[in-house]
């Protein structure tokens, strides 16, 4: 049988996975997909350390002993999902080895909350950085405005970053100019370029399902014949911008002391309307140095029937600003899409992030009382999690 998913490895994209548990790790099962299905990457958030919380008793005997020591909410959260991500750390990283620090990364998020309060964020990278305690560890910072200069502050401090959240083309150029920054401060501060990685994490589904919606609302024939073609526009487009900041000379200069290029992330690729193609935004974001990052759903399908038909992305730039400007045409205003989507996005973490703490909070007390099981107590509360959104 065809290796499809080996095919996608070889034109240059990296398969991310977008879950993780400790049912996961104790069960090698992440080890089997970076074994068996060319995984090279972990990618988690808010939405996911709820449910993952919430759907086994394997942590239960942390909760017990974080109860024990009396440690609040929020302390708690933490302990639970750094030992998840350090573990997965060192399950990746003969990916991290093999591939000399590019792949066999995993990321934790930054508290959400403090997506706009640049110092919060910078803090917490540091702190997050500090207790995993491993190479191969990404730290998550929105791209808001705020969380521009964070993301530059992390990176001169040596530590790396996978920048999440990015909707629009111009956020993602300002992502872009805040890594070289960061880059360049890290240098002048010592540090060596070749350890520190970075993705730019571009969402891509969101896109498709907030346009869609106001092209439904316009109603004509015009309008419903452009369903389904912004996220892949949008992203096509991104990958060009990518490819000019990374041919420069600023970049090259960096190139040459070390560094490793800011890859485009291709973020929430899981299918959102059951009519389009189950592995749509996999196919037709094949470009050289890019990470798709897909729920286990989506791996599968892609091994089981995607397609890989070489790059899909460099020559499609002149048709994906035909789709912005046929948008456009009938009324679909794009800048307000991707406020849109910023804005609920950062908000959807955050409510994740309350659930989280809601649910490790409820767990905390049934392991303190010692009646029944910490974790059901949480079940509630990470089901609404997930209906937040993740990615």
């Amino acid at each position: 049988m065809t290796d499809k998913l080996n095919e996608l490895t070889a034109a240059g994209v990296a398969v991310w996975l977008d879950d993780l548990s400790r049912v996961r790790l104790s069960s090698g099962g992440l080890d089997q997909l970076r074994r068996e299905k060319h995984v090279a990457g972990v990618t988690t958030n808010p939405t996911i350390f709820a449910k993952a919380l919430s759907d086994a008793d394997e942590y239960n005997w942390q909760l017990r002993d974080l109860a024990i020591r009396g440690v609040d909410v929020e302390e708690a959260v933490r302990m639970l999902t750094t030992y998840d991500v350090r573990w997965a750390c060192d399950v990746m990283r003969p990916s991290y080895d093999g591939s000399d620090g590019v792949d066999g990364r995993v990321s934790i998020e930054v508290d959400p909350r403090s997506a706009h309060d640049a110092d919060k964020t910078v803090a917490e990278a540091k702190a997050l950085w500090w207790l995993v305690d491993r190479p191969n560890l990404f730290i998550k910072i929105p791209a808001t405005e705020e969380g521009l200069s964070a993301i530059t502050d992390t990176l001169a401090e040596g530590i790396s970053v996978n920048v999440t959240l990015i909707f629009g083309l111009d956020r993602y150029s300002a992502v872009m100019e805040a890594f070289l920054a960061g880059l360049e401060r890290a240098k002048a501060n010592g540090h060596d370029l070749s350890t520190i990685g970075s993705v730019a994490s571009f969402f891509v589904s969101r896109v498709d399902s907030e346009v869609d919606k106001r092209l439904e609302k316009i109603g004509s024939d015009q309008a419903k014949a452009l369903r389904g073609k912004a996220a892949v526009a949008n992203a096509q487009l991104a990958y060009e911008r990518y490819t000019e900041v990374f041919s420069s000379d600023r970049w090259k200069a960096l190139e040459a002391a070390g560094a490793h290029p800011q890859r485009p992330l291709w973020a929430s690729t899981s299918t959102k309307n059951p009519d389009y193609r189950d592995v749509i935004y996999v196919e037709e974001l094949i470009a050289a140095g890019t990470v798709n990052t897909m729920p286990e759903s989506v791996i599968h399908a892609y091994a089981d029937h995607g397609e890989t038909r070489g790059d899909t992305v460099t020559g499609a730039y002149d048709a994906a600003r035909k789709v912005f400007a046929d948008l456009e045409s009938v009324g679909v205003d794009m800048s307000d899409v991707i406020a849109t989507l910023e804005r609920e996005g950062v908000e959807k973490f955050e409510a994740s992030w309350q659930e989280l703490l809601d649910g490790v909070s409820k767990s905390l007390a049934a392991a303190g009382t010692g009646k029944g099981s910490p974790n059901k107590a949480a079940k509630g509360n990470a089901k609404a999690a997930e209906k937040a959104g993740g990615a």
